[in-house]
């Protein structure tokens, strides 16, 4: 006996009907721009190297008590990467690394972009003296360094991954907050938003349902290249020394390596790889990112 849907199942299978059909179709433009086909098999390796260092290198690579090779050890066979200053095999340092760089890139940049949305939206929907205030407030952050805003509140802050992710996202999100506001202004001059205030659609309603769904695929286009951003900018503080000591991470490296007198005893295998890495990955973001962009937005014309 077959059995009927109810009337409020309907609309709510009609809308994941839609949404897994406009998956498909993202996925297949997507996959016609080589770049970003690249960008992601890149990001998708490196992901799986985090996610299985703990099987593949295990926690006692961090170990300096029990180091297999002599500081500052030459690659060779056994240690494909040499060692650093305390003997420690660097490639399973670069590749535990992984884990703390690409968090610490995600959250900052999910961070800053969710920071952006915000400000963007209620400034483009509320306008008058809010607007004012915020856009003010952006073009302030948005004049100064933003490295030396990263760097002041890494220093006043305990040093830890957390301030790290809050010293970059705190001082990131004002482009997105300009571009945010452009597209909201562009929504909310449509004809069926004055429809939905006509019919009674509060300051809520006409974000959530109508303005936010529009500008998601900028959202959405903007954090895939704030990430690369926001990696390069981890590795800046930790090899400032204003990174978490405790952890390892890819600037974290270079910051030893600096320690170490890598630079001018050119030791360069205690450099090169965890740079690599770092721009690799910054790399491989920003063709994701300007893939996405050139299939949300075909007008932009981006190269395949």
């Amino acid at each position: 006996m077959t059995t009927e849907k109810t009337p409020a199942a309907r609309p709510r299978a009609l809308a994941w009907q839609r949404r897994r059909a406009s998956a498909a179709r993202f996925w297949r433009r997507y996959r016609t721009h080589r770049a970003g086909v690249l960008g992601l098999v890149t990001l998708a390796l490196f992901v799986l190297l985090a996610v299985a260092a703990p099987l593949l290198v295990g926690s006692e690579v961090t170990d300096v008590t029990d180091a297999p090779g002599s500081p500052l050890e030459s690659p060779s066979t056994e240690l494909p990467f040499g060692a650093d200053r305390f003997g420690r095999n660097l490639l399973g340092l670069v590749i535990w690394g992984a884990r703390v760089s690409l968090l610490v890139g995600l959250l900052a940049a999910v961070l800053s972009v969710a920071i952006g949305t915000v400000v963007g939206v209620t400034a483009g929907h509320f306008r008058g003296w809010y607007a004012t205030v915020m856009m003010r407030i952006t073009d302030w952050f948005l004049v100064m360094p933003t490295l030396v805003l990263a760097i002041a509140l890494a220093t006043v802050m305990s040093r830890s991954l957390l301030t790290t992710v809050v010293a970059i996202g705190v001082t990131t999100w004002p482009t997105t907050a300009r571009l945010v506001r452009a597209q909201t202004l562009a929504v909310e001059a449509r004809p069926y938003i004055e429809r939905a205030r006509a019919l009674g659609g509060g300051h809520r309603h006409v974000m959530s349902r109508h303005v936010l769904p529009h500008v998601m695929p900028l959202v959405l286009a903007q954090t895939t290249l704030i990430i690369s951003s926001a990696i390069l900018a981890e590795a800046t503080l930790a090899f400032l020394g204003l990174g978490d000591p405790t952890v390892v991470s890819w600037g974290g490296l270079l910051q030893d390596a600096r320690e170490a007198g890598a630079v001018s005893a050119g030791h360069w295998w205690y450099l090169v790889p965890p740079g690599v890495a770092i721009a690799v990955v910054a790399l491989a973001f920003t063709l994701c990112g300007r893939a996405v962009e050139s299939v949300l937005n075909p007008r932009l014309g981006v190269s395949r």
